[in-house]
């Protein structure tokens, strides 16, 4: 449970970022020792380390930390997290600052939100990714130029038989979609 003591001294956005992360309240214990950044197979590609973007958060400074590339470019590898002395769930929090950054409008100079809308509409349609559809739909929609200059990629993939010209579903694709509909209802999205 966080203290009082520990509320009155953190900025409105530290309280933000640990009621949306489970055991987000263990930010409070940061030591600041640079395992996580050190850790970090993309750290020297992140504009801020994860131990920054901790006093950022703490400093209050909403839109730098929810502008910064820190979490886009997070692989989602945990080491940091198992790496952490004070079991800091960091991974969670860079999902917490990528939803935050998405809900207000604020991911800017990155393609991955419209690049994971994509891939989730096709999890939800066929239970598993479809390369073609998920070049096509993302370039198609979002960088429509780009979509030409990725035919010979694609026509080099075909002919190697690293892609197929159409999606198949999963077997029992209603479990799944009972599943992740339970899941948005859980997390109170759509």
């Amino acid at each position: 449970m966080i203290s009082t003591s520990h509320m009155q001294r953190g900025s409105a956005f530290l309280h933000e970022v640990i009621a949306q992360t489970p055991n987000g309240h263990r930010l409070l214990h940061c030591l600041q020792c640079g395992s996580c950044g050190g850790s970090c197979p993309n750290g020297a590609d992140m504009q801020y380390t994860p131990r920054t973007i901790f006093a950022m958060i703490q400093a209050n400074q909403r839109q730098e930390v929810l502008t910064s590339n820190t979490m886009w470019v997070c692989v989602s590898c945990y080491f940091c997290t198992t790496r952490c002395p004070q079991k800091i769930p960091i991974t969670e929090i860079m999902y917490t600052l990528k939803r935050l950054a998405i809900r207000d409008g604020l991911a800017r100079n990155t393609d991955a939100p419209a690049l994971a809308k994509t891939f989730t509409d096709l999890l939800d349609r066929y239970g598993r990714s479809f390369e073609l559809g998920l070049a096509s739909r993302f370039y198609l929609f979002n960088k429509p130029w780009a979509l030409l200059k990725m035919g010979p990629l694609g026509v080099s993939m075909f002919t190697r038989g690293r892609m197929s010209l159409t999606p198949t579903k999963i077997k029992r694709i209603d479990q799944l979609q009972a599943i992740i509909q339970k899941a948005r209802e859980l997390g109170g999205t759509k």
